[in-house]
């Protein structure tokens, strides 16, 4: 059942809790987070049954059911202001003050992504994608899949960029893929190439491994100065890359450190 994906990363955030107390908070956050998340997804499948449609690459973001969310979206509001930190607890209760007019469009801002659209703050953006997330990974699961005959750097089912990297068994060695920041889509990529500039010289692709998280992997470039975590399941087959990502706050502040920026921040905006 695809909903079990949900309960996967919901006891994998449980555990690495328990295993790793400098990111407890934050893991019990995204464990809460997720299990709303959850529920809308499931919501959202038993309305639709589990027909699959075709959809042209990089075509996802071009529906967006505004009036099946929107009832769901208060709910969402008041839920974050109970479980989230101050800071977006504080934007969750001052957004819910506006009203649907303004849910409308900070919803379809984030989901058309157009530079032409409306300006969001960094926590209205933050909001609006963790809500609309369950909704993305649910159009993405209902999509027949994609042949895709190249490595891009972006989603290619809804041209979002990843979220995190993953390094998966094959022969002796990993085999790299990427995961889609909003639906979760897993693509095929290149083993030695930056995926937010196209680098290619290894000399310029730091690689940095924290002690006690042997495998997460920050991924750095010299050249654009941004950087992904990638998971290597070669290490640990039982790591939930989206969550055990999560966990890797030690390789953020060793990024920061080092002045470059993430390709894509996770729910924790880290």
């Amino acid at each position: 059942m695809i909903a079990s994906k949900w309960d996967q990363r919901i006891r994998r955030a449980q555990e690495l809790a328990g295993t790793y107390p400098f990111a407890a908070e934050g893991l019990r956050f995204y464990e809460r987070l997720a299990g709303f998340q959850k529920s809308l997804y499931e919501d959202l499948a038993a309305a639709s049954g589990p027909a699959k449609q075709v959809r042209p690459p990089g075509s996802l973001r071009d529906e967006l059911a505004i009036f099946t969310l929107l009832p769901r979206f208060a709910p969402f509001l008041a839920f974050v202001e109970e479980i989230a930190p101050p800071p977006l607890a504080q934007a969750a209760a001052g957004l819910s003050d506006q009203g649907g007019m303004r849910w409308e469009v900070v919803l379809d801002a984030f989901w058309r992504a157009s530079e032409e659209g409306e300006a969001l703050t960094a926590a209205e953006a933050l909001i609006a994608w963790t809500f609309l997330q369950p909704y993305a990974e649910h159009l993405a699961d209902r999509t027949e899949r994609l042949e895709i005959h190249a490595t891009p750097p972006l989603c290619p089912l809804c041209s979002s960029p990843p979220q995190v990297g993953v390094l998966r068994p094959q022969g002796d060695g990993g085999k790299r893929s990427l995961i889609c920041s909003l639906c979760a889509t897993e693509w095929d990529f290149r083993r030695i190439v930056c995926p937010a500039c196209g680098e290619e010289d290894v000399d310029k692709l730091p690689v940095y491994i924290a002690e006690e998280l042997g495998h997460v992997r920050v991924e750095a470039c010299d050249t654009c100065r941004h950087y992904i975590k990638t998971i290597d399941l070669t290490k640990d087959g039982r790591a939930v890359p989206v969550v055990d990502e999560l966990a890797a706050i030690p390789l953020s502040l060793w990024a920061a450190e080092n002045r470059y920026t993430k390709l894509s921040p996770n729910p924790l905006g880290l």
